[in-house]
């Protein structure tokens, strides 16, 4: 699979990245860099993407983050978001998932 990105300026979450459910194992890892002051948490999802996403967790440990890090998840997820919580900056999410 190719590198997925998607970017937030200022408060708010981006669009849900889909995720592969069906690769096994399933792996996916992602970095956030971050430009300027801004507090973030990447999130996921297991609504089906056919209806909407509509709950959300936040990542274990990349939650209220406010310098660029990297993590992954090892469980299946449908969805995967990046959400700002606050501050000016910008933040973007760079995931890529193990598989085709």
């Amino acid at each position: 699979m190719k590198v997925q990105t998607v970017s937030q300026t200022g408060s708010g979450s981006t669009s849900a990245l889909v995720m592969n459910t069906n690769i096994s194992p399933f792996n996916v890892g992602f970095g956030v860099d971050i430009t300027g002051t801004v507090n973030y948490t990447v999130q996921h999802t297991f609504d089906d993407p056919a209806v909407g996403f509509s709950l959300w967790f936040d990542h274990p440990t990349i939650a209220s983050q406010s310098a660029d890090k990297d993590g992954n998840y090892a469980f299946p997820v449908t969805g995967i978001r990046l959400t700002v919580n606050s501050g000016g900056g910008s933040a973007t999410l760079k995931l890529i998932q193990a598989g085709i």
